[in-house]
């Protein structure tokens, strides 16, 4: 199959591009390549899929409707996946235009794409943040999500109504998944595993926002990965439709799944689990919960099991153990 992954230069989209080349597969590979964290991490991601003669990589900005047009020539897919976005919940506090140009214009123009390529299955990333702070655990995908807490939650919800109108109006199947805080190797500098593996090596204090009271389904990078896989071979269509819990929609082909284990951890417990896969305690500084934060995260994800047999189950210390000994053998030094 030829596929075409928008940000591959992301943690997200650089495992799951890896698993499709290993897997024998073609991936056009579209990244911004932009400076929200370090470059050059980005960098080292693209030339490990470089290795591949199946990967051809393409630069461009989701606002640039050209780029990714070029992109699709290119590769010819047959497949996209929509990975790429303006991610992280703070930071929309601080430049919230990027969220806009990214993940409604850009996604818009994934979209208008899809409808010329005649993709067979788009399948597109969102976020557990469009719960919001619901009260009722765990989340499910029927359950109401329209109180955003910031922006980057409703830019992410924008995307799937967007997403559920083309697929009405011009019957391109679509597969919208719901993340809860993946984690793992090649991650993210900003997420709070890597903080506080980074400050933890080098004896600086780890911040810990609400005082430690929050709780988050963590999803592992391979068990992500392998749901996407799995999702990515059940179009969807009436013949699959799983009563009661789906979200499969009555006038398009399009539904919703989260991709999570449905094993939420505390945040202290967290901590500990990082402190004693590292083996040293932590300098901790207790801060309140930040603006746009929510109590909770907790996927149910009894969809994804009946849709695809699986459900993701390694644990957040066998997690957090490899993710160590990645950094500890891939990171440089301070």
């Amino acid at each position: 199959m030829r596929y075409l992954i928008t940000g591959t230069a992301g943690f997200i989209g650089f495992h799951l591009a890896k698993r499709l080349l290993d897997d024998g597969h073609f991936v056009t590979g579209f990244d911004g390549m932009t400076p929200y964290y370090d470059i050059r991490l980005k960098e080292r991601r693209h030339a490990i899929l470089a290795r591949s003669n199946g990967f051809k990589p393409v630069i461009g900005m989701l606002e640039d409707k050209a780029s990714l047009e070029k992109a699709a020539e290119i590769g010819e897919p047959d497949i996209i996946v929509h990975l790429a976005a303006q991610a992280g919940v703070r930071y929309s506090l601080e430049n919230p235009k990027a969220y806009v140009d990214s993940n409604l214009i850009g996604s818009w123009n994934i979209l208008e794409l899809a409808k010329t390529v005649g993709a067979k299955h788009l399948l597109l990333a969102s976020t557990s943040s469009i719960y919001g702070a619901s009260d009722k655990i765990p989340f499910a995908e029927t359950d109401r999500a329209d109180e955003p807490m910031t922006l980057y939650a409703a830019t992410k919800k924008s995307a799937e109504l967007m997403a559920h109108s083309y697929a009405h109006l011009y019957r391109i199947p679509t597969t919208a998944f719901r993340f809860f805080t993946v984690y793992g190797p090649w991650g993210r500098p900003d997420m709070a595993l890597f903080r506080f593996v980074d400050s933890i090596l080098n004896n600086r204090p780890i911040e810990i926002y609400g005082e430690g009271r929050m709780s988050r389904d963590f999803t592992y990078i391979d068990d992500l990965v392998e749901g996407i896989v799995r999702l990515i071979r059940v179009v969807p269509a009436e013949e699959n439709r799983v009563e009661e819990i789906d979200t499969l929609s009555r006038h398009a082909p399009f539904r919703i799944v989260n991709v999570g284990g449905g094993q939420p951890m505390e945040l202290m417990r967290f901590v500990e689990t990082v402190e004693a896969a590292i083996g040293r305690p932590a300098i901790r500084t207790m801060l309140p919960m930040q603006q746009g934060d929510v109590p909770r995260t907790f996927a149910a994800p009894d969809l994804l099991t009946a849709l695809t047999g699986f459900r993701p189950a390694i644990s957040v210390e066998e997690g957090v153990k490899r993710f160590v000994e990645w950094y500890r053998a891939e990171m440089p030094p301070v």
